[in-house]
């Protein structure tokens, strides 16, 4: 046996209160925020304005608060048997030790959260007049071809062909697989509609799965899918669920059918109304045939009788006479008209030659030169005299120059800072300042003396 030397440590001792503060502070460091789904039971809506309620599943619950101020967030009313999905904090009520969830917002789930989002599509798109029926397209009559957007594998695409195959063999099918439900399923319908719409290979489009609820018809309900039926060129017909289900993409599509195989039904005619309808125009045809070869032939038979009345050689002889006569009135009026237009053009020569413009141009043109030699020679002393006078009053204006002046020893002197000239000793006085111009520069010079002589 061994004693230990070392005191034994006593366990710390918790009161209710501390062990539910730690607790309750345990699970707010630990789940921050958390998502939770469940169903609505023992509503509670006090005066205060807040809302009690549990949330439950098969197997377990938890209570929950949501307080008023977060109330005015919600776009539905809380009632029980709703399934939601609450966004919450996970705490504990200290005073009872209850383990509760806060919550912040409510939205419902499943169905109604989808229908709500259906509802909101739906409002939009009717909005921006995706389903206006006037500008639906119309189906063809006969469709060249007839494309089908589907699951390859699903009973859609067998009931489809089932009926195409009863109605009208001889229209050909091309197949666009598409998933028809799961993530992928809204991006590959709306690009099977672009490729059927690049391609152009039909001018009709089935668009179609079976039967199943919101959720497995969702990809139906998708914008993408509702945008990619609205752009396409091709006539598009819906055939997706049961009678009873709707999509958005009825709504868009130019022909809504209740069920895919009406809507097989829709894409072609019934090819023993058409065999009808052949027997029909063949019979008729046959009779306005008959009609018109009878009509044909009486005229045939009225025309000989005509031919055999009226010989054709006769009448060619009497038209062969006639034209003879005709050639040789023709010519005797072209040889008479003839001779009168050439005396006429000879006698307008002779009157064009009287009055020939050539020789009034040529005298005109002498005369046009004298003048110009005139102008010249006028010109030329005109100028001459204008030069000797310039070069006249340039010799008078440098002799009275003041420059010839300074360049004959003499200079110009000005006060300053007055700048009158200089003309007097009289209007100096000692200490002015003045500036003197010679021929080659100027100086400034301040007065000492004066002398008056």
């Amino acid at each position: 046996m061994i004693i230990s030397s070392y005191p034994t440590a006593q366990p710390k001792i918790l009161t209710v209160t501390q062990l539910n503060r730690e607790v309750s502070q345990l699970l707010n460091d630990h789940f921050l925020t958390v998502l939770v789904e469940g169903e609505i039971s023992n509503l509670s809506t006090p005066s205060s304005g807040h809302i009690y309620f549990s949330l439950k599943d098969a197997n377990a619950q938890i209570r929950c608060a949501m307080f008023r101020i977060q109330q005015r967030r919600l776009d539905f009313k809380p009632e029980n048997g709703k399934q939601v999905i609450v966004k919450a904090q996970v705490s504990l009520y200290e005073p009872r030790g209850d383990f509760q969830l806060i919550v912040e917002h409510i939205e419902e789930a499943g169905d109604g959260a989808l229908r709500k989002a259906f509802d909101a599509l739906k409002l939009k798109l009717l909005e921006e007049g995706l389903f206006d029926v006037t500008i639906k397209q119309s189906l063809p009559a006969l469709p060249k071809a007839i494309g089908i957007i589907t699951s390859p594998s699903g009973a859609a695409i067998r009931d489809i062909l089932t009926v195409l195959n009863r109605r009208f063999t001889a229209v050909p099918i091309i197949i666009y697989p598409v998933a028809v439900q799961g993530e992928s399923s809204k991006n590959e319908i709306a690009n099977a509609l672009a490729i059927a719409n690049q391609h152009n290979l039909c001018d009709v489009i089935i668009l179609a799965r079976g039967g199943g609820s919101l959720e497995d018809l969702w990809a139906f309900n998708e914008e993408i899918v509702a945008r990619a039926i609205f752009a396409s060129k091709i006539p598009v017909i819906s055939g997706v669920g049961h009678e009873t289900d709707v999509t958005i993409a009825d709504f868009v599509a130019d022909l809504r059918a209740a069920t895919p195989s009406a809507a097989a039904e829709h894409a072609t005619p019934d090819q023993r109304e058409w065999l009808s309808k052949f027997i029909n125009l063949e019979a008729r045809l046959l009779q306005q045939l008959q009609q018109k070869l009878g009509q044909k032939q009486q005229l045939l038979d009225w025309l000989t009788k005509r031919l055999q009345q009226l010989h054709p050689g006769k009448k060619m002889a009497r038209n062969a006479q006639r034209m003879d006569e005709l050639e040789l009135r023709l010519n005797q009026a072209i040889y008479i008209r003839l001779r009168q237009n050439i005396s006429k053009l000879e006698t307008k020569t002779a009157n064009l030659w009287q009055f020939n413009p050539a020789i009034i141009i040529k005298n005109h043109e002498q005369r046009q030169l004298y003048l110009s030699k005139c102008l010249i020679n006028i010109t030329q002393h005109k100028l001459d005299q204008l030069n000797q006078q310039l070069l006249n009053a340039s010799q008078t204006l440098q002799a009275v120059s003041p420059l010839a002046t300074l360049n004959r020893g003499y200079a110009m002197a000005i006060h300053l800072p007055s700048r009158q000239l200089i003309r007097s000793s009289e209007q100096l006085a000692p200490g002015d300042i003045i500036q003197t111009r010679v021929a080659q520069g100027q100086f400034t010079s301040q007065i000492h003396t004066i002398e008056n002589n």
